[in-house]
């Protein structure tokens, strides 16, 4: 079982949602990126995706391509991330999610690539412009060094889409909210309900929202739909608004991963509502 099956399965035993958070890596600076992920991970963080910055990020939004911009600005690279992620697992056993673009991984080769992300300690990996058709080299090397391959369903994929997306990925099903890039909404997509059903009618593996969940009650109501949600543009924002005071920063970041993961849980609250109801979850 891989390091994020283990954790959805300590998840279920629990009755808790899983919440994963985005950081860029190098986002200013591959220290502060070390302690920013760290901090994720303290304040309750289920699973951490880490971007490796790429120049031409198709996917990402004005947030995420903003905070590539200051990785790539800062120096990041490829290898420096990964670096960072080995500092980070001597301390840290929450499984770390690597997401970046295929180029990324096809430059040094893909055997190459796999082979660091497994002994830099990645347990998986996310190539959102790969398509599942030409995943097969890549699946293949992922296998083999024990990664998981994350891949995404978004509401414009087909039924053929969803089962080929369903039959090859591993570790969990990333459920796109809406159509467009990633960034900070005001409210869930309405119909998402309908895409996490259409995926669970082809595996058994989990589902997680992600795509412009923004808020605990973002995070409450993904977890009533799905297993869980990726929170990212929320998080390099409110550390972004910070990055003068560095400290107030990850203090800041902490106290927001505190209040997703608290959405998250599906214990019955003394005088609450119906049986797994989650509890209120109140912007402070």
């Amino acid at each position: 079982m891989s390091a994020i099956s283990e954790r959805f399965a300590s998840l279920a035993q629990s009755h808790e949602g899983a919440l994963a958070c985005y950081l860029m890596g190098g986002d200013p600076d591959l220290d502060f990126s070390r302690q920013a992920v760290l901090t994720a991970a303290e304040a309750g963080a289920d699973i951490i995706e880490v971007g490796i910055p790429f120049s031409e990020p198709i996917g990402d939004g004005p947030t995420i391509q903003a905070a590539g911009t200051r990785a790539l600005a800062g120096g990041a690279t490829p290898e420096g991330v990964l670096r960072m992620i080995s500092q980070i697992r001597r301390n840290c056993d929450v499984p770390i999610v690597v997401m970046t673009y295929y180029n990324i991984a096809l430059r040094p080769g893909l055997r190459v690539f796999a082979r660091r992300l497994a002994d830099s300690g990645v347990a998986g990996v996310i190539l959102p412009d790969l398509p599942v058709p030409e995943a097969g080299e890549w699946i293949e090397q992922a296998r083999e060094t024990g990664l998981d391959t994350i891949f995404l369903v978004s509401p414009s994929s087909t039924a053929e889409s969803i089962r080929e997306i369903a039959a090859a990925a591993a570790g969990f099903v990333y459920c796109v909210s809406l159509m467009g890039v990633t960034g900070a909404r005001d409210f869930l997509a309405s119909g998402i309900a309908d895409v996490v059903g259409k995926i669970r009618a082809h595996t058994s593996l989990p589902v997680l929202i992600g795509f412009g969940v923004s808020r605990p009650e973002h995070v409450r109501d993904a977890c009533q739909i799905a297993d869980g949600a990726v929170v990212g543009s929320a998080l390099i924002d409110l550390a972004a608004r910070h990055y003068d005071n560095r400290a107030a920063a990850l203090k800041a970041l902490s106290r927001l991963v505190t209040r997703m993961k608290l959405a998250t849980k599906r214990v019955q609250p003394a005088g609450a509502g119906r049986p797994g109801q989650s509890p209120e979850v109140r912007e402070e």
